[in-house]
């Protein structure tokens, strides 16, 4: 062989040997970038299925894709008051064996052992559901204990699913501002259907919903409501911490409760609010609003005038007090004894049409301001007759919400500006400016006067030394068929502390209270509604910066000299 034929020779080779390895890594490129589509294409439609969730609105009950399933509801501190959490569930599948017999064991048997786990279950009723052969739940939100008990039943059709259940993990606490999350994942109630679609949302799933409500606050209230209940045989009550100056609402309950976590027939009455739902006639809590109208008008100027305090005629309407309180009254001990008569001439003196603009102005003809479903005043239509602006200006004839009532009184003690009532937690900057209802010495004046109720009034004992509350009391019969009944009450009891300088509404209820012997056999609100105040107060003030403090109280100086001896309501 020449050395010209060797030489091409082994040209060729390295040709060959080239071609093979532009081969090889052509092959090589492809295949990556095969690897990088499949990639791509897995990361596109991931993006295009957390796009359609966000737009759709599905949830695939907080499963997909790792999302949270639903957003926390925290209270203005960051503690929890409802949260989601992995739970298993018992579902039936008739289907797991196949086209086969559904269970191992009859459906009599299966039930028998499953209500030997869960004995507040129905076992003929669960037996009927077991043998209608349709997949079903069979129960929701059980222990992985219970998962591993009926698992040991040997029965594949038993089968437990994990899902995200909600938890309230304060059980019936504020419960009524909570409300609780539908089998589909929704909000049902309170604030969960409020701030459904914030929680659910993907992309504010990572903060929580921040609640104006102080679990701490809510607690006090709650407890010191029930005691009050339970001393006095009411047949419920109701209550609100209110932030004077921003509308915030601290605490809020109705009594009897609901723990959202376990709804049963027997606690679904108790889920109405009689706080914002219901509307009541609520009394001579209303004086004090009508006293600082008249004051505000320029129709009271001098607190020593007297105004006869003999039983009024008014077109065929007679206008009474509890009892004599002798034959003539100032406004300062009109209010002190909570007298009907002095109020209504008051009031009679302001008119109808001023009377009518200032609880106008306090969205008295409207449903209250907040966030939560609400009860539509019962308000007197048209021009108010005579006889309608003297019983509206003691509180009978119109009807109001406990948290329209909330509201009014933080205007009537903080300086005279009205704010809407709000659940959600205000940063300084979104406290609205609200609208001026009275000049600021109009609310000075008021502040006395409402001290004095509680220091020498009918709200003594709802004075929490240290504290300077100041309030009203107010008894009102509940209509029915045939009239009032006169042995049925709604008492209520406005207050705020500390009263130099208001920071805090209280408002305490009671539904239907009796004569007992923790309340000397008495049945209105000096006995049942302003003790429950007294004890709270001395409660939440710590907890909310105000420390009691005996050197300190509102100048009466200029009113002391007025009152004279007697009692009231």
């Amino acid at each position: 062989m020449t050395s010209l034929t060797v030489s091409t020779a082994i040209s060729s080779g390295r040709v060959q040997l080239v071609n093979v390895r532009q081969r090889l890594l052509l092959v090589a490129k492809v295949r990556v970038w095969l690897v990088v589509a499949a990639f791509t294409f897995i990361g596109v439609v991931a993006l295009f299925r957390i796009a359609w969730l966000g737009l759709s609105g599905e949830s695939d009950d907080g499963r997909a894709i790792g999302l949270p399933p639903r957003g926390e509801i925290v209270d203005r501190n960051g503690v929890p008051l409802a949260r989601a959490f992995p739970a298993y569930s018992l579902w039936y599948n008739p289907k797991a064996l196949g086209d086969g017999p559904a269970l191992v064991k009859s459906p009599a048997e299966v039930a028998a052992a499953l209500v030997r786990i869960f004995p507040d279950e129905d076992q003929a009723k669960l037996a009927a559901r077991l043998a209608s052969g349709k997949p079903q739940y069979l129960r929701r939100r059980i222990m992985p204990e219970d998962a591993n008990r009926i698992h040991l039943l040997g029965e594949p059709a038993l089968e437990f699913p994990r899902e995200s259940e909600r938890y309230y993990p304060q059980g019936s606490m504020a419960a009524h501002v909570l409300g609780l999350v539908a089998t589909n994942g929704h909000g049902r109630l309170g604030m969960e259907a409020v701030l459904d679609k914030q929680l659910t949302d993907p992309a504010a799933r990572g903060a929580p919903a921040v609640l104006s409500l102080d679990s701490r606050v809510q607690g006090a209230l709650e407890d010191e409501l029930l005691k009050g209940m339970h001393l006095s045989a009411s047949r419920g009550a109701g209550g609100i911490v209110l932030d004077v100056d921003t509308g915030e609402v601290l605490a809020l309950a109705s009594l009897p409760s609901f723990n959202p976590n376990l709804i049963d027939q027997q606690s679904v009455p108790n889920i109405f609010n009689r706080v914002t739902n219901q509307v009541y006639e609520l009394g001579s809590v209303m004086k004090p609003i009508t006293v600082a109208a008249a004051i505000e008008a320029g129709v009271v100027t001098d607190m020593a005038r007297r105004y006869p305090a003999n039983a009024l005629q008014i077109g065929g309407f007679t206008i009474h007090d509890s009892h004599s309180f002798g034959a003539s009254l100032n406004v300062p001990e009109a209010l002190i004894h909570s007298s009907n008569i002095v109020t209504a001439q008051v009031a009679d003196q302001l008119g109808g049409a001023r009377l009518k603009a200032t609880m106008q102005a306090l969205g008295f003809n409207r449903r209250p301001d907040i966030e939560l479903p609400a009860g539509f005043p019962i308000w007197p239509r048209g021009d108010w007759a005579r006889i309608t602006t003297m019983t509206v200006s003691y509180g009978h004839g119109l009807a109001l919400t406990p948290m329209h009532l909330a509201s009014a009184y933080a205007a009537l003690v903080n300086g005279g500006v009205w704010r809407p009532a709000t659940l959600r937690k205000l940063a300084p900057g979104e406290v609205p400016a609200g609208k001026r209802i009275w000049q600021a010495s109009t609310s000075a004046r008021m502040r006395q006067l409402l001290r004095m109720i509680v220091s020498v009034g009918t709200g003594r004992k709802a004075d929490a030394p240290g504290y300077r509350v100041g309030g009203k009391t107010g008894s009102a019969e509940k209509p029915g068929a045939h009239g009032y009944q006169r042995t049925n009450l709604i008492t209520t009891f406005a207050a705020a502390f500390p009263m130099d300088k208001p920071r805090y509404v209280v408002i305490a209820m009671m539904d239907e209270p009796q004569g007992t012997v923790a309340t000397s056999g008495q049945r209105t609100a000096a006995w049942n509604a302003a003790p429950v105040v007294g004890r709270v107060v001395p409660r939440i003030g710590p907890l909310l910066g105000v420390m009691p403090d005996a050197s300190r109280d509102v100048d009466i100086s200029d009113l002391a000299p007025l009152i004279g001896n007697g009692d009231g309501e």
